[in-house]
């Protein structure tokens, strides 16, 4: 194969190889300087509609917390403990395709009513009860994917097996950012496994709208950073002037590839970085925080530390501007933190240490005025069965009927919605489907989820593909 460098003088080689650091520098900038008529994609854009919500922080509890030890309070598995009952279960009959009995298991944890809108609580999460008049339950949620990585996905992207772009993007895409110094995507400490970077990931849109990880699962996020935002070789005014090198070659190169969108994508995530420099570290520290706010969340406190922090930095990127927000409590083993097959008294374990962070959160937000229009989503990527697994002591994956929380962001308070069954293992009643709770979170940031298109291969995509339906019965 010839080498096109070999045919090439070297003051033509020069010329071409210093195009490449043009990818390096800045869009915004150089854009005006060249007077290239290219939009930032990352500018605020209006929405379809008058928005509920402005930004969404989504609490993701990986590996499927046991609703009906949680949320979903059903007697009749107390009356039934033991039993031996028929269920019909997606997941058993791929194992054994037929339906077998299984030990009716009931829940190890009391359940009582709190606030004014009498919501059974279990003695799981003390914290988060005191709450529920501010909360909306979704008790009738159901989605595809009857393992963890495919149903993870489904939550994220709205698909299993295809290749999509995560919901932050997506947020990202048809709203752009409120803050230009800031990704308007932020995923804190995000798992490697059971989707990995495709949960958070663009895809097949422009690279601007992908998100940004802070950490990773199991490193303490007490050293969360975003990675290469300082360079110790260089000084202040040189790494400047060297930016002012790289955008005058940015905005030659700009004139002559007007209109080419992978390259002006670039261009726009190195100029962030830039930017970032000056602005992402102080909103990531955590420890300018006053002790009470961080004894609220708390920090400093055994089992509550480490996610502690997570939530006051979404809090603090939220005030900030940042769009979307995840908050992940997971790690990167095959075994996800709720996935109690056996041993369901773990699940004691994982609430304990999510409960207070989750309910200094919701405080936090409200005490600042911006539960009214952030909108909290707790929840993981399914349920979990009403019987013991193996006639053990965990529950299995349940996709069939689970429940997810809401807060603020335009939705009603002291509210439930839907229900399963008497045994909380199908979803009967005011049934929603993955595909209309993406419809719906979409509708409360403004924006129609059969407009939210965007042409690849020929093909318009959206993030709920060709399903959903808006469940106005949630908004306020």
């Amino acid at each position: 194969m010839n080498d096109p460098l070999c045919l090439l003088s070297r003051r033509e080689a020069l010329r071409t190889l210093g195009c490449g650091f043009g990818l390096l520098a800045s869009a915004g900038l150089a854009h005006q300087e060249a007077g290239a008529a290219v939009a930032n994609p990352l500018l605020p854009k209006l929405p379809h509609f008058a928005a509920r919500a402005k930004r969404v922080i989504f609490v993701f509890m990986q590996g499927g917390p046991s609703h009906v030890d949680t949320f979903d309070y059903k007697p009749r598995l107390a009356k039934d403990d033991g039993k031996m009952l028929s269920f019909d279960d997606a997941r058993v009959l791929a194992k054994t395709k037929e339906v077998t009995e299984h030990r009716v298991f009931k829940s190890l944890w009391k359940f009582r009513k709190y606030g004014q809108c009498g919501q059974f609580v279990s003695e799981l999460f003390p914290h988060i009860a005191e709450h529920v008049d501010d909360l909306c339950f979704l008790k009738g949620m159901h989605t595809d994917g009857v393992a963890h990585g495919p149903a993870t996905l489904f939550m994220h992207t709205g698909s299993i097996n295809l290749v999509r772009p995560s919901i932050g993007s997506w947020v990202l895409y048809g709203l752009g950012a409120e803050n230009q110094n800031l990704p308007g995507f932020v995923s804190i400490q995000p798992s490697m496994g059971n989707g990995g970077p495709r949960n958070y990931s663009n895809a097949f849109l422009q690279a601007v709208y992908q998100g940004t990880a802070v950490g990773r699962a199991g490193v303490s996020s007490e050293a969360v950073k975003i990675e290469n935002l300082s360079n110790p070789r260089l000084t202040a005014s040189e790494q400047a002037e060297q930016f002012e090198l790289l955008r005058a070659i940015n905005a030659e190169q700009l004139q002559r590839r007007a209109g080419d969108q992978q390259r002006e994508a670039v261009i726009y995530s190195q100029e962030l970085a830039w930017r970032m420099q000056m602005h992402a570290p102080n909103v990531l520290d955590t420890s300018q925080e006053p002790e009470h706010i961080r004894q609220l969340y708390g920090i400093g406190e055994k089992g509550t530390d480490d996610f502690g922090r997570q939530c006051l930095m979404a809090r603090r990127l939220a005030e900030a501007g940042v769009r979307y927000i995840q908050v992940n409590y997971g790690d990167n083993t095959n075994n996800p933190r709720w996935d109690q097959h056996s041993k369901i008294e773990e699940h004691a374990i994982h609430a304990y240490n999510t409960d207070k962070p989750v309910a200094g959160l919701l405080a936090d937000l409200k005490q600042r005025g911006l539960l009214e229009d952030t909108l909290v989503w707790w929840g993981g990527e399914f349920g979990r069965t009403p019987y013991a697994q193996n006639n053990g002591t965990g529950r299995d994956h349940n996709p069939n009927g689970f429940t997810i929380f809401l807060a603020g962001g335009g939705v009603k308070s002291g509210f439930s919605y839907g229900s399963t069954d008497e045994f909380g293992h199908h979803a009967v009643e005011g049934k929603v489907h993955m595909h209309d709770w993406h419809a719906t979170l979409l509708h409360l940031m403004g924006m129609d989820h059969e407009r939210l298109t965007y042409m690849h291969n020929g093909r318009p995509f959206r993030l709920t593909d060709v399903h959903g339906k808006v469940i106005h019965e949630l908004m306020a």
